[in-house]
């Protein structure tokens, strides 16, 4: 039975494996399909963003301070967020009675779905961000997946169902951000969900490593260069692609070591290896969709890939149905995740799964 709420009122956040910094959204859910009435982003702080990577590459250079570090960082990522509501408060005019929750994702550092004792982590200290905003804050949804027996990942899925229960099926909805992630919405009713491979985190390792930048601006240095097969080849032989359902995966199987291995020998120009980086999110996401969803009518993107232009249209080229940004939903693809987040709280407080 649904449980009444104070107020329709939420705010979601959410830090993706890109770690390209933090989007809080406040949402209205008192009409037929939730309303983003207010958004912030803010980039993580040089130093935080350092501290994460080391934290989610392992305890190597960590030494015993590992728990340590991972416990302040969670602390300090907490302020980020409470800087955050605290602009959407000052932009919306709303105030902390009006908000009925705070759903957070938190930082992922550590995805081990598949071991004998599976866990997840994601790095948010929940009590340091309730007592700093003074609103009710909801967290810990990957964990509660796998002690549910889920995967912990995707999270979207049942929130993609919800917002496209009247669009045509079947459907389907790539979120791209680090990794990529795909809900396939079929014609009976069904709901299927997993990550593809990698989405945006070698690509945009490699131009950090290479040029110092941040992400490969609309996929540009990609768009020049050149696919290279055989690498092509290599790349796709990871085991995981082959990996049958239900399945997560994140930066313990996909880095730039393991990039680096793929690499060893060949002697490939760095914009054709981008270019090569970019065709693998891009096969890797089609397969996915037309191996699970063969008759996909509509394919919908969101994520900071979305706004990788050559990615988008390697897409394009590789699916017989439309591909579009998430816009066309009425959801900016830059905040579906931070939406989802905060659908996610309210269906905690209504007592619904």
């Amino acid at each position: 039975m649904n449980k009444p709420l104070a107020s329709d009122y939420f705010i979601g956040m959410m830090t993706g494996t890109s770690l390209d910094g933090l989007d809080a959204v406040l949402v209205d859910f008192s009409q037929a399909k939730p309303v983003v009435l207010d958004s912030v982003a803010l980039a993580y702080p040089p130093a935080l963003k350092a501290e994460m990577l080391a934290l989610q590459a392992g305890s190597h250079g960590l030494g015993i301070n590992e728990l340590h570090r991972s416990r302040v960082a969670g602390i300090e990522l907490s302020h980020l967020h409470a800087s955050a509501i605290t602009q959407l408060f000052k932009s919306s005019g709303l105030a902390r009675k009006d908000i009925a929750a705070i759903g957070v994702h938190g930082q992922t550092v550590r995805h081990h779905p598949n071991c004998n004792a599976p866990y997840t982590v994601q790095l948010i200290d929940a009590a340091t961000l309730a007592e700093s905003t003074r609103c009710t804050v909801i967290s810990d949804f990957r964990a509660r997946d796998i002690a549910a027996g889920g995967q912990g990942a995707p999270l979207v899925p049942a929130f993609h169902a919800a917002l496209c229960a009247a669009l045509p099926k079947p459907a389907a909805l790539v979120n791209i951000g680090g990794f990529a992630n795909v809900t396939l919405l079929h014609a009976n009713g069904d709901v299927q969900g997993f990550d593809t491979g990698p989405g945006n985190v070698l690509m945009d390792a490699w131009i950090a490593l290479h040029y110092g930048k941040p992400y490969d601006t609309q996929g540009a240095w990609a768009a020049s260069g050149t696919v290279n097969a055989e690498l092509l080849k290599r790349l796709l032989a990871h085991p995981y692609f082959a990996q049958p359902l239900p399945k997560s995966t994140g930066r313990e199987a996909f880095n730039i070591a393991w990039l680096d291995a793929c690499l060893e020998g060949s002697d490939i120009e760095i914009a054709d290896e981008q270019a090569t980086l970019c065709e693998l999110s891009a096969q890797s996401i089609a397969h996915a969709v037309l191996q699970h969803q063969a008759d996909c009518q509509h394919v919908y993107v969101c994520g900071g890939g979305a706004l990788n232009t050559h990615l988008m249209q390697r897409l394009q080229a590789l699916l017989p149905c439309p591909v579009r940004m998430s816009d066309a939903l009425g959801v900016a693809p830059q905040h579906m995740e931070a939406l989802a987040f905060a659908w996610l709280a309210r269906q905690c407080l209504l007592g619904l799964p």
